[in-house]
């Protein structure tokens, strides 16, 4: 059975994610567009015909600098009120963006560089020694910029009083690549996830209808741009409608509530770590957070219980939920703003111009009867254009009908609300971010006294999915503890990745294949619980 959206198709878009986002600043003038949460006098705001200037000096500043249209150009960076006009600067030059973790390491950096053949970088100089090794690693880089101030480096900041003339280029938004984000997909090593100019700008449109922004309204960004959630939702749907984003670097809990209050912030869109900090820390309770609208998380799956928990603390509406995937633009299912009474646990109805399938668990060829549970399908305008380099993954990922497996498990109910309930794919996400089993099990490997290991998800006390390792000791290697293993890991890894459990087995189950029977240890684990 094929789900279509009960709302009305949306037009394509077909601009540049630059004019889709930007193209209406002059209406909003000298409104403020982005402020920096950070600074409590409030001076570092950024207004949406500043922002407009600023993006196109960028833009001429890399063409002068030699950057050219299916360049790519890597942007490495903390949230900060420059981020975007580095963003929509260089889509305007025709460069693909594609956005580096803060934290990752000079290894996980050169291979990004390397393979998606970046020849630009732009980075902070705090993290300049990173991105300097990473470009020695991985070669082809033409030159690293920095957004602040760092000796021997151009920077942004100088950009915006280029005299360069902007750059003419002719965009095809259905062809042509403005995102470039990294993703595990279901399962294995970060793939290049080449989002469209027309896919990200109509999925914008798709998601208006049932989460609505406008002039006026004031959400706070803590949640990371280089994340494909903290980009849709936190910058582009916001610009593209006038609102304002307070941004802060990163997540700390008083700044962040304070920033709430001072700044009168009216939605917030968080990840479930921070709904909980909302639900049950003491320091709620010191600020003033009646200014608040609503609440929406998106990232990874939200208990209904602590949800209800949240929104009563708050005394707000029930907390909103969205669902899909960086391979996805990334929306395909929200629960509206105006929904009186969702059922809990719901992540939301269909976008405009999505269809959705529940594939048969036993038999991915067929749909799930009805009322069954199945691995949701998703078909429409937002679907990627595929992975980087990988047409493999690409063929495994999106059928010759066009329908994306998400990997993910879940059920619809008689009115059209979409419950997520499992996962077929192994895919660990860990307070929204990906981790990748296949790369910790790698690494694992390399430690000389593991024989053989494997990475599951597991929850702890708080209901986060953490990466535990269960680890065969090699022979003769009886002292290896748990906290040799995650100190192993954690030097090599950036810290979201960390294994956080460790259980030594005495052998991983694998099928005839090799494969690793991952559910059968999350079986055992559950037995000896």
């Amino acid at each position: 059975m094929v789900f279509s959206s009960e709302y009305p198709p949306v037009e394509t878009v077909d601009a540049p994610i630059h004019e889709a986002v930007l193209g209406h600043a002059a209406r909003y003038g000298s409104a403020p567009a982005l402020v920096d949460g950070t600074d409590p006098t409030g001076s570092a705001t950024v207004s949406y015909d500043l922002l407009d200037a600023r993006h196109r000096r960028v833009a001429a500043a890399l063409a002068e600098a030699g950057l050219r249209k299916g360049d790519v150009l890597a942007l490495h960076s903390p949230n900060s009120v420059l981020f975007p006009a580095v963003f929509y600067g260089a889509t305007r030059a025709g460069a693909a963006v594609t956005t580096v973790h803060p934290q990752a390491t000079a290894e996980e950096f050169a291979r990004q560089i390397a393979d998606s053949a970046a020849r630009f970088v732009v980075t902070v100089a705090p993290l300049l020694e990173t991105a300097r090794r990473a470009a020695e690693l991985s070669g082809g880089i033409a030159e690293i910029f920095v957004c602040d101030r760092a000796e021997g480096h151009r920077s942004v900041l100088d950009m915006f009083a280029s005299t360069a003339p902007e750059p003419v280029v002719e965009f095809d938004p259905g062809e042509d690549i403005a995102a470039l984000p990294y993703s595990s997909g279901t399962t294995g090593a970060p793939k290049g996830v080449m989002l469209t100019h027309r896919s990200i700008a109509t999925n914008l449109a798709q998601l208006a209808p049932l989460v609505p922004m406008k002039s006026g309204d004031r959400v706070l960004a803590v949640l990371p741009f280089f994340h494909i959630y903290g980009l849709t939702a936190l910058l582009n749907a916001p610009l593209r409608s006038g609102a304002t984003v307070v941004v802060l670097p990163r997540f700390d809990l008083g700044q962040f509530l304070a920033a709430i209050e001072r700044h009168r912030v009216t939605g917030l869109y968080v990840a479930p770590p921070i709904v909980l900090a909302l639900a049950k820390h003491p320091a709620v309770a010191r600020y003033d957070l009646s200014c608040l609208e609503y609440v929406v998380s998106a990232a990874a799956p939200l208990d209904a219980r602590l949800a209800a928990a949240c929104s009563a603390r708050l005394g707000l509406p029930p907390v909103r939920q969205a669902y899909g995937m960086t391979e996805l633009s990334p929306g395909t299912h929200a629960v509206p703003l105006a929904a009186q009474d969702p059922p809990p646990g719901t992540v939301g109805k269909l976008l405009p111009g999505t269809e959705m399938r529940l594939l048969s668990l036993d038999d991915p060829g067929r749909d799930a009867a009805p009322g069954e549970r199945g691995e949701i399908a998703i078909r429409g305008p937002q679907v990627m254009k595929g992975y980087l380099g990988r047409p493999d993954a690409t063929a495994e990922m999106i059928d010759a009908d066009g329908w994306v497996h998400t990997g993910d498990v879940g059920r619809v109910d008689g009115d059209g609300w979409l419950f997520v309930v499992d996962r077929v794919k192994e895919l660990i996400k860990y307070k929204g971010y990906q981790v990748a089993p296949a790369e910790l099990e790698a690494l694992l490997l390399t430690h000389p006294a593991v024989a053989d290991a494997a990475v599951v998800g597991v929850y702890d006390e708080d209901g986060t999915e953490v990466p535990c390792a269960c680890v065969v000791r090699a022979p003769g290697a009886p002292e290896l503890t748990a906290e040799d293993v995650m100190a192993y890991v954690a030097g090599r890894v950036a810290p979201y990745k960390k294994v956080r459990r460790v259980e030594f087995v005495g052998a991983v189950p694998r099928a005839a294949t090799g494969k690793i029977l991952r559910r059968e240890l999350r079986e055992r684990r559950k037995g000896s619980a």
